[in-house]
C-alpha cells in the first residue's frame, strides 16, 4: 500500500520545484503560442479552468470536432480518469477514478448511479441508461473528478461530468451545417446530417436551434438456425431536436427555457458470442457452428428504442452587483424499451434442467424489458461575493418516478407437449399476473423523493491563500410496489417496500498560489450513493445451495466515500503550455457490489464494508510552435476491496460471496489510462489553413464484475445443459478468461478550413484494434457468454459550413 503522507510530501515537493522552473513570458512575436484560457461553472460560479481549486477537465467545441467526439463515450477517451463501460447502446456506464462496483445490468432499476451526468443545469443520468446525447453545438464538456456530493448529491459520489451547450445569442444571427459520411470496415455505410440556427427576434429575444440525425452502421453479424446469416445488424440511428430561447426584458433578469429531444433506434447489440449453448461447435446431433469475431447466434430480432425530453428553465436575477438570485426547473420524460434473445437462457433451463424436447426449448424467447421515467427538480440557489468572500447556497428538490417491468413471453409453450416442467409455477395453471406463453413477469414502480440544502464558501485568508467550506444536507425516501410471476419467479405480488436515508456531505478546500503561474491545492471532501431494495431471487432456478447463500438479502444501505486529494496546477513557458496534476486517496464505506445469484439467474447488491482508490492524475498541454498543439492525458489508478463477504451453508462450509474478498480490485476502469492527441496546422492558400490531427489511447486490462478475477480470471463452465440440446458433446467443459484485456486505438483526421468551411477525411480506430468493453454472461455462462466489442476501422468525412 502507498504511504500516504510520504507520497504527499513528494507530490508537494515536486510541484514546487516546478515552480520555480517556468519560463519567462513569451516575446511579443510568440503571443499566438499562449494557450486560450477556458471558462467553466464547476463550482456554480465561472472561473478559468486553471483557477479551479481541484482536478478538473475541460473538453472545448474545438476539441470535440478535432477529436471527433460525438458523445460521452468518444469523449470520455481523450480524457483521463474516467470510463465509460459499453453495454451496448444507450447502455453506457460512467466511472470516474475507478471507482466502480461493476456493472449495472438491465434488470436492476433501484441501484442509482455514482457518476452525476448534467446537460448545463439540469440533471440527466440514470443508472445504466446514461442518455447518449450527440455533442453538436456544445460549447464544452466538464469532466469534474471525485466527490461533488456538495454541489450536485448523490449521484456524484466518484465525479460529475456537465455538458454546457451554447447559449441563444441576440447580438447576431449565425448557424452551421454540417454533412458527414463513413465506412466500416466488414460492415455497412453510416452518415450525418447536423446544423444550428442562432436567430436575434428582437434586441431582448433570441432563439438558438440544434437538430441532428445519425444513421449508425452496422458490423455484428447473426447467425440464424437455418444456417443463414444476417449481416450488420446492429446497424440503427439517432435524432434530435434542441430549442433555447433566451429572454432578456433588463439588465438584471434573463429568463431561459430550454427543450432537448433525441430518439435513438437499434435494430441490434455490439455483443459477440464467444458461446451459445443454441449455436456451438460441440454438439453432435445438432449442426456444429463455430462463431468467430464480430458474429453471434440469435433466434429473432434485437433492438432498443430510447425517447428522451428535457425540458427546462433557467432565471438569472441580479439584486445587485454582488448578489444573483437563480432558479432551475427541469422535467425528464425517459422511455426505454429493450429486446433481447433470451432464447439461450430459456433452452438451459428448459432443455438442460426441466429436459424438455426440442420442440420446447427451440421456441423464440425475447426477453423484453421497459423502463419509463418521469422525474422533475427544483433548485433555488443565491451567489454573491464581497471583498475576499464569494459564497453559494440554496435548496434542491427533486420527484422520481420510474416504472420498470420485464416480460418473458414464448409463444406456443402452452400449447406444445410438456415432458418435465414442474406444474406448481406453470403460466397456464396459476392465477397470476403473468399471461399466457408468459414465462417470467415483473412490475416495479417505485417513487424517490429528495430535499437537500447545501452551501460552499470561499474566503481569502491572504493574496495568496484561499479556504473553500461547503455542505450538503440531504433527506432521501424510495417506495416501491414488487411483483413477480410466471414460470422462473417466486410468485410475489403487490409487495410493499420503502428505504430512507438523511445525511450530510461537507467538503473543505484550500489553495495557495505560490505565484501568478503555480498553485496548489488540497482538500478532503464525501460524497454518499442512496441504498435501495433488492429483488427476490428466482427461487424455482435455485439449487438448494445458492437459495441459501442469496436468498433474503431485501435490501442494501447507502454507499459513502471520503476523498483525500492534493493537487497543483501550473502554467509554463509563458502561457503557452499547463501541467495539471493531482493525488487522491478514496476511503469507499458499504461499496454497492453487483453479485451474480449463481443459478438462480438473478442479481443482487451487497455491501462491501470497506474498499479504497489511490491515483494519479496528470494532463499535460503544450503549444511549443504556432503550427504544433498536442496534449497528454494520464492517470494511474490502485483500487482495492479491503474486506471479504462470505456465507455459511447448513453444513456449517463458509465461502466467499462473489468475488468479494479482501485484496481483489474494483471492476470497470482500469488501473493505467493514456491519451495523447497532437495537432498540426499548416497554410494551403492564402484563405485556408490545413491540419492533421492524431489521437493515441490505451486503456490497460480490467473486469466487467467483481466475481470475475476469481481463479485468476479464469472460468470453466460445465456444458450439462448440452446433453439434451445436441448431445452427446464433443467436450464437457466450455474454459474462458473473464478479464477484459488492454487495447490501444489510433484515430487521425486531415482536413483544412477557412473562415466558413472546415471538411476533413478521418479514420478511426486506424489499427483495427479488436476491443472487448464488456462481459456479458447468461446463467453464468451456461447458456452465453459474449463480450460486448467496438467498432472496426471506419473511413469517412465530414464537411461542415457556418455563417
Amino acid at each position: 500500500m502507498i504511504n500516504k503522507p510520504r507520497f504527499k510530501r513528494t507530490f508537494l515537493g515536486i510541484s514546487v520545484a516546478m515552480s520555480f522552473a517556468v519560463s519567462a513570458p513569451l516575446s511579443q512575436a510568440e503571443s499566438s503560442r499562449v494557450i486560450e484560457e477556458v471558462l467553466v461553472t464547476a463550482r456554480k460560479q465561472s472561473e478559468t479552468l486553471q483557477n479551479v481549486p481541484f482536478s478538473i477537465a475541460a473538453m472545448t467545441e474545438d476539441k470535440l470536432q478535432r477529436s471527433g467526439a460525438t458523445d460521452i463515450e468518444s469523449m470520455a477517451a481523450n480524457v483521463a480518469g474516467i470510463t465509460i463501460q459499453n453495454l451496448g447502446p444507450g447502455q453506457s456506464q460512467v466511472a470516474i477514478r475507478g471507482i466502480s462496483a461493476g456493472q449495472i445490468v438491465r434488470d436492476q432499476p433501484g441501484v442509482k448511479e455514482q457518476v452525476g451526468v448534467y446537460m448545463d443545469e439540469s440533471v440527466i443520468s440514470m443508472s445504466l441508461f446514461t442518455p447518449d446525447l450527440d455533442f453538436y453545438d456544445v460549447n464544452r464538456v466538464e469532466v469534474l473528478r471525485g466527490p461533488q456530493g456538495t454541489l450536485f448529491g448523490s449521484g456524484s459520489l466518484a465525479g460529475t461530468v456537465r455538458y454546457i451547450t451554447n447559449q441563444p445569442d441576440v447580438m447576431a444571427m449565425s448557424g452551421s451545417v454540417q454533412l458527414g459520411g463513413e465506412t466500416v470496415d466488414g460492415g455497412s455505410e453510416g452518415g450525418n446530417v447536423k446544423g444550428h440556427w442562432n436567430v436575434p427576434l428582437s434586441e431582448t429575444l433570441a432563439l438558438r436551434v440544434v437538430g441532428y440525425h445519425q444513421q449508425y452502421a452496422g458490423y455484428i453479424d447473426a447467425h440464424q438456425p437455418n444456417g443463414s446469416v444476417k449481416d450488420d445488424v446492429n446497424d440503427g440511428s439517432r435524432e434530435g431536436l434542441r430549442l433555447a430561447l433566451s429572454f432578456q426584458p433588463s439588465d438584471a433578469l434573463t429568463i431561459t427555457p430550454k427543450l432537448v429531444y433525441q430518439s435513438i433506434e437499434m435494430n441490434g447489440f455490439n455483443r459477440e458470442d464467444d458461446y451459445n449453448l443454441l449455436g456451438n461447435p460441440y454438439t453432435t446431433s445438432r449442426t456444429p457452428l463455430t462463431i468467430g469475431d464480430y458474429e453471434q447466434f440469435t433466434q429473432l430480432e434485437e433492438k432498443f428504442e430510447d425517447d428522451f425530453l428535457l425540458l427546462d428553465l433557467t432565471i438569472n436575477y441580479d439584486l445587485n452587483e454582488n448578489l444573483l438570485l437563480t432558479s432551475v426547473s427541469s422535467y425528464t420524460d425517459r422511455d426505454v424499451l429493450v429486446v433481447r434473445d433470451a432464447s439461450s437462457l430459456n433452452a438451459s433451463v428448459l432443455g438442460g434442467s426441466f429436459g424438455e424436447s426440442a420442440a420446447v426449448y427451440e421456441l423464440d424467447a425475447p426477453l423484453v424489458d421497459a423502463t419509463e421515467a418521469e422525474v422533475m427538480t427544483q433548485e433555488l440557489r443565491l451567489s454573491g461575493s464581497q471583498d475576499s468572500l464569494q459564497w453559494v447556497a440554496g435548496v434542491f428538490y427533486s420527484d422520481v418516478e420510474r416504472h420498470y417491468g420485464q416480460s418473458l413471453p414464448v409463444s406456443g409453450y402452452d400449447a406444445t407437449t410438456r415432458t418435465a416442467a414442474p406444474d406448481s409455477q406453470d403460466p397456464g395453471v396459476t392465477a397470476g399476473r403473468n399471461a399466457v406463453d408468459e414465462l417470467y413477469y415483473s412490475d416495479i414502480p417505485y417513487q424517490l423523493e429528495q430535499v437537500a440544502v447545501f452551501g460552499e464558501l470561499s474566503y481569502d485568508l491572504s493574496e495568496k491563500t484561499m479556504l473553500v467550506v461547503g455542505a450538503r444536507f440531504f433527506d432521501y425516501e424510495e417506495t416501491r410496489v414488487l411483483s413477480f410471476d410466471g414460470l422462473y419467479a417466486d410468485s410475489v405480488l403487490d409487495k410493499k417496500s420503502k428505504v430512507s436515508s438523511d445525511g450530510v456531505s461537507p467538503r473543505v478546500m484550500l489553495r495557495y498560489d505560490v505565484s501568478d503561474d503555480v498553485m496548489l491545492n488540497a482538500q478532503v471532501s464525501k460524497g454518499f450513493r442512496l441504498g435501495g431494495i433488492n429483488d427476490p431471487v428466482n427461487a424455482t432456478l435455485c439449487t438448494p445451495a445458492d437459495a441459501a447463500t442469496f436468498g433474503g438479502r431485501d435490501a442494501f444501505e447507502d454507499e459513502t466515500l471520503t476523498n483525500y486529494e492534493v493537487g497543483s496546477k501550473l502554467t509554463l513557458l509563458g502561457g503557452s503550455a499547463t501541467l495539471n496534476t493531482s493525488l487522491f486517496y478514496s476511503d469507499i464505506k458499504d461499496l454497492q457490489a453487483t453479485v451474480n445469484a449463481g443459478s438462480c439467474s438473478s442479481r443482487l447488491i451487497y455491501n462491501v464494508p470497506k474498499a479504497h482508490s489511490t491515483g494519479i492524475e496528470l494532463e499535460l498541454l503544450s503549444r511549443p510552435t504556432t503550427n504544433l498543439e498536442f496534449s497528454v492525458s494520464a492517470s494511474y489508478v490502485n483500487t482495492e476491496l479491503d474486506s471479504t463477504v462470505t456465507s455459511t451453508n447448513g453444513a456449517n462450509v463458509t465461502t466467499v460471496v462473489g468475488g468479494i474478498r479482501e485484496g481483489n480490485e474494483l471492476p470497470t476502469a482500469p488501473g493505467f489510462e493514456l491519451a495523447i492527441s497532437a495537432s498540426y496546422y499548416f497554410p494551403v492558400t492564402e484563405t485556408w489553413e490545413g491540419y492533421a490531427n492524431a489521437t493515441y489511447q490505451n486503456i490497460a486490462k480490467r473486469y466487467t464484475q467483481i466475481g470475475d478475477q476469481e481463479n485468476g480470471g479464469k472460468d470453466s463452465v460445465a456444458l450439462h445443459d448440452g446433453a439434451n440440446i445436441g448431445g452427446p458433446l464433443t467436450q464437457s467443459n466450455y474454459d474462458y478468461d473473464r478479464s477484459l484485456e488492454g487495447y490501444q486505438i489510433v484515430n487521425l483526421r486531415l482536413g483544412m478550413k477557412n473562415d466558413s468551411w472546415d471538411t476533413g477525411i478521418f479514420v478511426r480506430n486506424a489499427g483495427n484494434e479488436r476491443a472487448e468493453l464488456s462481459l456479458d454472461t447468461e446463467r453464468g455462462g451456461q447458456a452465453r457468454v459474449s463480450h460486448y466489442v467496438n467498432q472496426p476501422r471506419t473511413i469517412g468525412f465530414n464537411a461542415r459550413y457556418s455563417f
